[in-house]
């Protein structure tokens, strides 16, 4: 099967297409692009770069895989509502994701602490031991946050210096990553949960309130 990967819960707006059977994994085609004010005018093209660099038309996609976050809100409902338009149209399912764990699935079965940007000087985080995840996502202060018996950090690059463990160098969750955290269900075809966005916190826009 071909499956549409997409991810736009960091500032990487990431596309691509993965060929998945029981024997095989690879990517056909990606498109990643590190803007974070630009998510709502990439990600489209980049899927039709992608499609036409795979050979494939939309009706060739099996299914879709989406990033749910956590991210920041703008970005993070762009890719999602992008990925449920796509398989909406073509009547294909659409599987959500943890954004963290499409990182951590390619660090292997290590115990990991992964963390992304939440602004305000804040992460999302969240650990896994031996590929699962054992705790989170959550957001909070760097400081905050307890690495527990983590072996190694992946993740925004301008925050995973601040816990004392090796960094493996992976900034933002790839297309094969999200396709392999939805792996067992794509195969299976089981139905996929709804697109739920893990914002974590209310959106930083605050509508005004005027008295009357």
């Amino acid at each position: 099967m071909f499956v549409l990967a997409i991810d736009t819960s960091t500032p990487a707006v990431t596309v691509g297409v993965v060929e998945l059977t029981a024997v095989v994994e690879r990517t056909v085609a990606a498109r990643v692009t590190v803007d974070a004010r630009r998510h709502a005018e990439l990600v489209s093209p980049q899927i039709s770069s992608c499609l036409a660099a795979a050979d494939l038309t939309p009706a060739d996609i099996d299914a879709v895989v989406v990033g749910v976050g956590p991210g920041p809100f703008t970005g993070l409902r762009v890719g999602m509502a992008t990925g449920a338009a796509f398989a909406d149209a073509l009547s294909i399912p659409a599987y959500p994701v943890c954004s963290l764990d499409a990182i951590a699935v390619e660090l292997g079965h290590c115990d990991a602490l992964v963390v992304t940007d939440a602004r305000r000087r804040e992460v999302y985080w969240a650990r896994y031991s031996g590929g699962r995840r054992i705790e989170g996502p959550a957001v909070g202060a760097p400081r905050s946050v307890d690495p527990g018996p983590a072996e190694v950090v992946a993740g925004s690059a301008s925050h995973v210096d601040l816990f004392d463990l090796p960094v493996e160098p992976l900034e933002s969750p790839a297309p094969l990553g999200l396709v392999r955290a939805a792996r067992a269900e794509l195969l299976a075809g089981t139905p996929p949960q709804p697109l739920v966005p893990l914002y974590l916190r209310r959106p930083d826009a605050k509508p005004v309130v005027t008295s009357s």
